[in-house]
């Protein structure tokens, strides 16, 4: 791994990793709750567009930033001293200031996993290049697993800058040879694509929606398509145990769509971690 300059102690190194984390899982919060909106708000205009129709200027402001983030329940404005990273949500004891609705536990929850992959990522990697594009790798993940959760959506606005920067980075070889990644990128979307269609042929519905594919691909394209396999069976294994404990104990419909993204995310930095030590000791099992 090619050190960047001389690297400071690890415990700041650490510390400072973990702050910078939970700062970004915050804004990561916003783009996991804005962003749907944001999409859904363009494809009204699109719609209103077509139809002759003139939207309202303000719904034309709505992005990641306008407007500033208020509660939910009451509409008041959220103020900077109430939205520090966790520290925030605990002093609150979980509530808004203003109405004393309930906040929701995804945002401290982001936020943590955000500071605390954060952190695992420099401890593995140090302080790289190797780093620096783990830790961007690992965020967009966050933001698509949240997005995945609450929407059962992947957007291309993050998927598809994803895919196209992991084939940028591999440039140099950051994490695998520029041919492993274009094969990765490439076999990723045509493993998930044939098995949809598969599935759609034997049964006449869809099994999973494209953007599962680009996903697949974007973590072709950063780890090679050496991974893939390893990615495809843990993450449904994953995918396969978490939805029957759902089952098991909420009483889900065998017939309810479930999110497959996440696990995808999930094995994917599973596998950018550990990916070669664990594709290693299994072959020592033969």
């Amino acid at each position: 791994m090619e050190q960047v300059f001389s690297s400071p102690p690890l415990e700041l190194t650490l510390v400072l990793s973990l702050v910078l984390g939970l700062v970004v899982g915050s804004f990561l919060n916003v783009v996991i709750y804005r962003l749907p909106l944001q999409l859904q708000n363009n494809w009204r205009h699109d719609a209103m567009d077509f139809l002759g129709q003139k939207p309202d200027a303000e719904s034309k402001k709505f992005s990641l930033i306008y407007p500033p983030s208020r509660c939910p329940s009451c509409e008041v404005l959220i103020k900077p001293w109430h939205n520090i990273p966790v520290i925030s949500y605990l002093l609150l004891k979980g509530r808004c200031k203003s109405c004393a609705e309930p906040i929701s536990l995804q945002y401290p929850a982001v936020e943590l996993i955000c500071g605390l992959l954060t952190v695992a990522v420099v401890y593995h990697f140090g302080f790289t290049v190797q780093a620096a594009w783990a830790i961007l790798f690992t965020w967009v993940l966050v933001a698509l697993t949240g997005i995945d959760v609450n929407h059962q959506l992947l957007p291309d606005s993050l998927t598809l800058p994803l895919l196209w920067l992991g084939l940028l980075v591999n440039i140099s070889s950051t994490f695998t040879p520029l041919v492993d990644a274009v094969v990765g990128a490439a076999a990723g979307y045509l493993v998930l694509w044939i098995v949809y269609w598969a599935f759609k042929l034997i049964t006449g519905k869809e099994g999973m929606g494209h953007g599962d594919f680009k996903l697949l691909a974007a973590l072709g394209a950063w780890l090679g398509w050496q991974q893939l396999p390893m990615i495809i069976l843990l993450s449904s294994a994953v995918g396969a145990l978490i939805g029957t404990v759902g089952i098991l104990l909420y009483g889900r419909e065998k017939q309810a769509q479930i999110a497959f993204g996440p696990y995808l995310a999930i094995a994917g930095w599973i596998a950018l971690v550990a990916g070669e030590k664990i594709t290693s000791s299994y072959l020592q099992l033969f």
